[in-house]
């Protein structure tokens, strides 16, 4: 595997990693390969992610899972719906796993 680019402790500090908790899970309407999740991610109202990981999960079993959210991302539209952040994922031959911390968080609680 080729290394990525380096860089700075203050680069990374930019990105704004959250714990959130799945309060829903759908297909997306328009992609076979996406699912669209409302987050709680510890603000008024649950946010948007759209997330390629619909051959993984059955969106039935994903509602009350914790993840980790990109939550400073800038809003991005997949197929027609508004992304407002980023799951974290792995993937190897073997298949794709969700991100999430190992024990119980309350929704928004920064990851460092």
């Amino acid at each position: 595997m080729e290394a990525a680019e380096q860089i700075s402790i203050e680069e990374f500090a930019r990105v704004d990693l959250r714990v959130g908790i799945i309060c829903a899970a759908e297909a997306h309407p328009k992609a076979d390969r996406l699912l669209v999740l409302q987050v709680d991610i510890g603000e008024p109202t649950p946010r948007q992610l759209v997330a390629g990981i619909r051959a993984a999960y059955d969106p039935r079993f994903l509602v009350g899972r914790q993840i980790v959210v990109v939550a400073n991302l800038k809003p991005a539209v997949l197929r027609g719906v508004e992304s407002q952040g980023m799951l974290l994922a792995a993937s190897d031959d073997d298949g794709l796993a969700v991100l999430a911390p190992g024990r119980r968080f309350a929704p928004g609680t920064k990851v460092k």
